[in-house]
């Protein structure tokens, strides 16, 4: 099976595959837009994307990308995301003077910038593909931060581990299929199912309160919540809502309840619920 990931081999969406799906060969791709042309156009059967993080929230591109193409989601996982400074040969970190990642595993490693002044960070596309070009170009005075797998796979040395300013870091990444000819997700009755949902509504107040009680009567129990602008339409919403469902039978009922009072519904997927172990919360609570 080809699976198009956002970034390089080695990288924590590469990390993601493996646990959602096994060895498999990658499709490596520059932009998160080019990973559901990869869908769309056949040249990956199915996609890993990361949609939040636990310290820096949503990735809101991809909701937007969720939203456009025809895809479903058919399983999630989270990952504990684990930085560590990579280099082309072992060397005193002091002498290390330009740190490349992408901006987000940057600003999760204040604390190493901060008693390391003389390393400068360099924003860059993917934290694998910094460790490839640092690799590259030789430079004993340049670094990057990735996973420790990236090491691995590219022949990096690993210079200092654990970077993250905070240990409950974790990332979800979704699991994604063409609409038609996904498999169906392996749900066994013991088995909490997650439905993700996006719709619009009515802008008059009490609008979203009001299908928010919608699906407290279906007996969904909200874990996630997320708007999204529409565009060419200032100020009007799109909500994205992940929902906990102890019936798989409840899921048609609250999508046709939802139909009956929203402009728009979109059902992105329904697969089984994923929790980190060791992270703290479960999400807003019910509804």
């Amino acid at each position: 099976m080809r699976v198009a990931i956002q970034g390089e081999l080695g990288s924590n969406s590469h990390l993601a595959v493996q646990e959602l799906v096994g060895e498999e060969e990658l499709v490596p791709c520059s932009l998160s837009a080019e990973v559901f042309e990869r869908l769309e156009d056949g040249s990956a059967d199915a996609a890993v994307l990361p949609i939040e993080n636990s310290l820096h929230g949503a990735v809101a591109d991809h909701y937007d990308l969720l939203l456009d193409h025809a895809v479903t989601i058919v399983a999630e996982t989270s990952l504990r995301i684990r930085h560590a400074l990579i280099a082309a040969a072992a060397l005193p970190i002091e002498q290390v003077e330009r740190v490349f990642s992408h901006p987000v595993a940057l600003s999760q490693c204040r604390r190493f910038f901060l008693t390391h002044p003389q390393c400068r960070a360099v924003p860059a596309y993917d934290t694998a593909g910094s460790v490839k070009m640092v690799l590259a170009s030789g430079d004993a005075a340049e670094a990057a931060i990735a996973a420790p797998y990236a090491a691995e796979v590219y022949g990096g040395t690993i210079l200092a581990r654990d970077l993250e300013d905070d240990p409950q870091n974790f990332t979800r990444f979704l699991l994604l299929y063409p609409k038609t000819g996904a498999p169906a997700a392996a749900l066994g009755p013991e088995v909490a199912l997650k439905v993700s949902v996006a719709f619009s509504i009515a802008h008059r107040p009490g609008s979203l309160v009001h299908t928010l009680s919608l699906l407290a009567a279906q007996g969904a129990d909200l874990t996630r919540i997320e708007s999204r602008p529409v565009p060419g339409r200032p100020w009007e919403y799109v909500f994205f809502v992940d929902l906990r469902m102890e019936r798989a039978g409840g899921v048609d009922g609250l999508l046709r309840a939802l139909e009956r009072e929203c402009h728009f519904v979109k059902e992105l997927g329904r697969y089984a619920s994923n929790r980190p172990e060791g992270a703290a919360g479960t999400g807003p609570g019910g509804v």
